[in-house]
């Protein structure tokens, strides 16, 4: 028998809720249409600023987060799967002090790289400088200087053309001369996997690389694998020079806190919310999709660990093994969550995992849940797709 309400989902043809800055404690939940059309939330609304920073796969809305920080008004919040940092930022932008764990030093530095704190003036003008000491070191008559960056990486070389790998270690090369080592690097990353020997069709789920001509189904045309990784580090330069800036005007003091730790045993300080969306059960390797970061940043691989990891399969141990994961995230994160606090979980539940027993073996109450309707599904992820919205308060 059911214990808590279930919110009820408004028609997909309702009118969708936009008003964000309106809502608070006081607001209701009930009603409120977050079944988002293109027409209603566009793509650079749901991409403002630092979330743009780097394309990341399976992150939430913004929007939705500022949603429930805004009903919830904590002053401080937690997110055991912090990914590319969207509750930090969000939480950030509303004077809220965050807290971010995650065992991918990659999804820590991206994190960084978002919320840090720049001297704007300075930013700009490293990120232009890295960019055209990049440009003086194509010259010719440099080019028989091209052992000092290479690379032992085998991956690295089997993704890339040569001259493309080339732009991308001089780049890397110059980061440690730099004071905001965090956002080139990020910079570089970014341009890395843009300029990868793959499809521009298949960024997200490359298999091999695409070594000839090939039909393009994003841009409806034969097109030639890349060569070129410097046009790349010359957009993503400039577009993270205006999303920094963007932020920057609104970004706050309230402290931010990111630890690049396991989440099922990471110390922490007492907070009033958590506001996550936790890795889905055998469908995305997190370590896997950010390899050309990790090759070319040297970053430490802790992919063993990820929870419900694409390569660990879907089998009835891999449930097994993820439900007691995803519980001993919980179980940390209740004992530092302080008396009345609430835990909002976004998760595409259709196996059912999230259940009433699991929340009150954690300690917790299903207050409600909801459903909510995704329909900006592309390429691979084309078709229908809903993810559940699960508000549980401290019992």
């Amino acid at each position: 028998m059911r214990v808590y309400s279930s919110l009820a989902n408004p028609a997909y043809e309702a009118g969708a809720f936009v008003e964000f800055s309106k809502v608070n404690p006081r607001t209701k939940l009930e009603g409120l249409n977050l079944n988002w059309r293109e027409r209603d939330l566009r793509e650079r609304e749901r991409t403002k600023h630092v979330h743009r920073l780097h394309p990341y796969l399976g992150k939430f809305v913004p929007q939705l987060v500022e949603i429930f920080l805004r009903k919830f008004h904590p002053n401080s919040v937690y997110d055991p799967f912090c990914g590319s940092g969207t509750t930090l930022v969000e939480a950030n932008a509303l004077g809220i002090e965050s807290a971010g764990s995650d065992i991918s030093a990659f999804n820590c530095l991206v994190s960084r790289a978002k919320t840090a704190k720049y001297d704007v003036p300075i930013m700009e003008h490293e990120v232009r400088k890295a960019l055209a000491e990049l440009q003086d070191s194509f010259n010719p008559s440099l080019f028989g200087r091209l052992e000092e960056n290479e690379t032992s990486s085998e991956f690295l070389t089997e993704w890339f053309h040569s001259e493309a790998l080339r732009a991308l270690l001089i780049y890397r090369d110059l980061i440690d001369k730099y004071q905001y080592q965090d956002l080139l690097k990020v910079i570089l990353s970014r341009s890395a996997r843009s300029a990868r020997l793959t499809a521009h069709h298949n960024l997200d789920f490359p298999k091999k690389p695409q070594r000839d001509p090939y039909e393009c189904r994003k841009h409806d045309r034969t097109c030639q694998p890349t060569s070129d990784a410097f046009k790349f580090l010359r957009r993503y330069s400039i577009d993270s020079i205006a999303r920094v800036k963007e932020f920057s005007t609104i970004r706050t003091e309230a402290p931010i806190h990111i630890l690049w730790d396991d989440s099922r045993q990471v110390k922490l300080s007492q907070f009033d919310m958590i506001m996550t969306s936790p890795p889905y059960v055998g469908l995305i390797d997190y370590h896997e999709q950010h390899r050309y970061a990790y090759e070319l940043l040297n970053l430490p691989h802790r992919e063993n660990e990820e929870i419900g990891a694409a390569f660990k399969g879907k089998s009835i141990k891999a449930h097994e093994d993820y439900l007691n994961g995803i519980k001993a995230v919980f179980a940390n994160a209740r004992k530092y969550l302080r008396k009345g606090g609430v835990a909002v979980i976004v998760i595409g539940d259709k196996e059912g995992l999230y259940t009433e027993e699991m929340a009150r073996e954690l300690d917790f109450r299903v207050a409600s849940r909801f459903n909510r309707h995704v329909n900006r599904r592309t390429g691979r992820r084309n078709g229908d797709f809903f993810e559940d919205v699960l508000i549980w308060k401290a019992s």
